[in-house]
């Protein structure tokens, strides 16, 4: 029998807080980019302003309560990050969440 685990993402915010080169632009267009206000943007225009590890867009306390600040206009690299996928579990691995 698998145990299932129920991935709440307003409780964790691991993956938007474990890694300054997660929060990167790739595949947004120039608009995508545009909606996303300057003092989110990182200085070299690559991704996500971070304080050291930690997108300034997340809010609240990681693995409490968490939500981001832009969610709407988001880029495609946090869209893309899913409940349990690999990405998050390498995230919450970082910050020793099961």
């Amino acid at each position: 029998m698998t145990a299932s685990i129920d991935f709440d993402c307003q409780a964790c915010g691991a993956c938007c807080s474990f890694s300054s080169s997660w929060p990167r632009f790739s595949t947004e267009t120039d608009e995508e980019l545009d909606a996303i206000p300057p003092h989110f943007v990182s200085d070299d225009q690559q991704g996500m302003r971070c304080h050291g590890d930690r997108c300034v867009a997340l809010h609240g306390r990681v693995g409490v309560n968490t939500s981001c600040s832009i969610y709407e206009i988001r880029p495609d690299v946090c869209r893309a990050c899913m409940p349990g996928d690999g990405a998050c579990l390498e995230a919450r691995a970082a910050y020793g969440f099961a």
